[in-house]
């Protein structure tokens, strides 16, 4: 049986679609990612997945559960970390836990057992007693992911975990998730929109872009996909490259060309033989370059070639100033920003 199995799902708001038509499977003990922009659809994915939306059409089952007829079920063998906090920061760590396992109808015995447990695995043991308002965002984050464990869920969704961490914290989180899926065999489903999050924990991606699965397999299979290489060129001062673009749009070895903060990005055919053609070529039109760095396929590298966006709204191959370089709002890893996921937007309130 699988961890999850959805079945052409689709949900639309007020006929605007944002998942359209989608089927997949999630295995078990699978740490799957969806990988997208905000507005991409990726938490109303979620928000039906877990029952607290209903799909507009098609179906899909959690742990064996449908999400339709069998919504009760569903929520007792899925745990949930939302993107918002809801926390209460005037109980101890270890209250709030214990508040949270009353819903789930756990007794006095199995409640101290199961609080002992996963305060252990997160890490948060010797801060138990202390209150929630004296607590580090990352430590907040992972006393979510501790409730989320509590009543020992078969399925656990990770909506956007790590956004506002600092990048200390954002890598210690990572730890965290990669222990409880490898330690308790948790499958888990996580949503993200920051690229290196998804390559370095993700088993399977899902690139999702306007509702739909673009692509979907291991990150390096989908970093393979691409074939070339990527080489940036950085520039001594801020030459305009629409004259080496021009150059570039004329070669049967040049897949893709972009514009960089510093310079350009060229994916290429046959790197060793074709660097020297990008100098040349980049001197020839007068461009002064300061340096060469052969790179290789990244997830960003994959976006961008099949949903043709980039960050800046620009076109990806290459007029005079575009920029591809996307947001990341503290530098740890790509992040996709494209506008607001409102339509998808569930109150703490409803957590199952």
């Amino acid at each position: 049986m699988k961890a999850i199995h959805v079945d052409s799902i689709t949900k639309e708001f007020d006929g605007v679609t944002a998942v359209d038509d989608l089927s997949f499977a999630v295995e078990r003990g699978e740490l799957f990612g969806l990988l997208g922009p905000n507005g991409a659809g990726k938490s109303t994915l979620i928000n039906m997945l877990v029952t607290l939306l209903p799909p507009s059409s098609g179906t899909a089952s959690v742990n064996g559960h449908d999400i339709r007829s069998e919504r009760g079920a569903v929520r007792s063998s899925i745990g949930i970390v939302f993107q918002e906090p809801a926390l209460d920061e005037e109980l101890t760590g270890a209250e709030n836990l214990a508040f949270h396992s009353r819903l789930y109808g756990q007794n006095r015995a199995e409640r101290a057992e199961r609080i002992d447990e996963v305060l252990a695995l997160v890490g948060l043991s010797a801060e138990r007693d202390d209150p929630v308002g004296t607590y580090s965002g990352g430590m907040k984050r992972r006393l979510e992911i501790a409730r989320g464990l509590l009543h020992e869920p078969a399925v656990l969704f990770l909506d956007e975990p790590t956004v506002g961490l600092d990048v200390r914290t954002r890598r210690d989180t990572w730890e965290y998730i990669q222990r409880l899926n490898e330690e308790a065999g948790v499958s888990i489903v996580l949503t993200t929109h920051y690229i290196e999050e998804a390559d370095h924990l993700c088993d399977r991606v899902a690139i999702v872009d306007d509702g739909d699965i673009v692509a979907m397999d291991s990150p390096s299979a989908l970093k393979a996909s691409l074939g070339g290489d990527v080489v940036a060129l950085e520039f001594v001062s801020d030459d305009d490259p629409t004259a080496l673009f021009d150059q570039l749009e004329g070669q049967s070895w040049s897949r893709e060309y972009t514009a960089s903060d510093d310079g350009v990005r060229v994916t290429v055919d046959d790197v060793d033989a074709r660097i020297a053609d990008l100098v040349r070529l980049a001197d020839d039109t007068g461009i002064r370059i300061s340096s060469v760095d052969l790179r290789e396929p990244t997830l960003e590298n994959v976006f961008l070639e099949l949903t043709d966006r980039s960050a800046a709204g620009s076109d990806r191959n290459g007029a005079a100033g575009d920029q591809t370089v996307m947001a990341s709002g503290d530098q740890t890893g790509t992040a996709l920003e494209s506008g607001d996921d409102r339509s998808s937007a569930v109150s703490t309130e409803d957590q199952p």
